[in-house]
């Protein structure tokens, strides 16, 4: 472990879901409105400062990550954010170290790059499997820190989140899937396999809270038990990660620019100018 890397309040899976903070969805709806153009203006702002951030999402089968990465998304410039859909590993990546593909999708500067599932496979699935020895993925929690702080050295804001809900309500999940044709492709043997380790994936995922929730890139439960407060949590914590520090506002005018279009475009520049004190 990094030296001074961790927070001193480390996050852990809760079983109180509490109630839904939208009543209507008239509400869930303003609330999401409201966020998107929010995290667009946050996005034009990283892309203006060649700034770059990562987004990481972790969490249960079933528990809206794709739902959430949609409104997430929906809304934003497609030439800056892309998703990464991790699966399971090809045969030569297999070969390498497990960070190596990781490695290939760090976003560039004035990017977003959003992980759909992420490098802690490592010591969720592959250490509840059993995939690999427990001293090699006891190692890796070390391996993580050190890219993660590597990448924040260099400028990369990290965002990490996992989407937790209930047995009951990922079981109720499961049978709309089951029953849903046009969602009966999203339910699959290893969501089923998985659903019976749940323990085993709480004790991991409470030990990578532990060992992996740093100050320069700290893990965020998301309560997922209800889609539409998921979604707005979603939204609200990465816009709130993203703009600490960073300035939102749009870059002011070039003054070349302004007297070119002037000039070309038979604008008014004291109308420009007007317009721009007001902004």
């Amino acid at each position: 472990m990094i030296d001074g890397a961790k927070k001193p309040t480390t996050p852990s899976l809760f079983d109180d879901f509490g109630s839904s903070r939208f009543k209507s969805k008239d509400e869930y709806k303003n609330a999401l409105v409201s966020y998107q153009e929010a995290l667009f203006h946050v996005q034009q702002s990283y892309y203006h400062q060649k700034k770059r951030a990562l987004i990481v999402f972790e969490g249960w089968d079933a528990s809206g990550k794709g739902g959430a990465i949609r409104r997430l998304t929906e809304k934003l410039d497609p030439r800056g954010v892309s998703v990464f859909p991790v699966a399971k590993p090809a045969q030569s990546d297999q070969e390498k170290h497990f960070l190596y593909r990781f490695w290939k999708h760090i976003p560039p500067p004035g990017s977003l790059h959003i992980f759909d599932r992420s490098h802690y496979g490592r010591v969720l699935v592959e250490r509840v499997n059993s995939l690999i020895e427990r001293p090699i993925w006891q190692r890796s929690y070390r391996e993580i820190n050190e890219f993660e702080q590597t990448l924040s050295d260099n400028g990369v804001r990290i965002v990490k989140l996992f989407m937790h809900i209930s047995s009951k309500e990922q079981r109720e999940r499961f049978e709309e899937r089951l029953h849903n044709p046009f969602k009966r492709w999203k339910l699959t043997e290893e969501d089923l396999h998985n659903r019976r380790m749940r323990n085993e994936y709480i004790a991991a995922a409470n030990e990578m809270f532990k060992r992996t929730h740093t100050s320069y890139a700290p893990w965020h439960i998301i309560n997922g038990e209800y889609k539409w407060q998921a979604r707005i949590d979603v939204l609200e914590t990465i816009v709130n990660a993203l703009s600490e520090g960073v300035e939102v506002a749009p870059p002011p005018l070039d003054e070349n620019l302004i007297a070119q279009a002037s000039k070309q475009l038979d604008v008014d520049e004291a109308l420009i100018a007007q317009a721009r004190r007001s902004d």
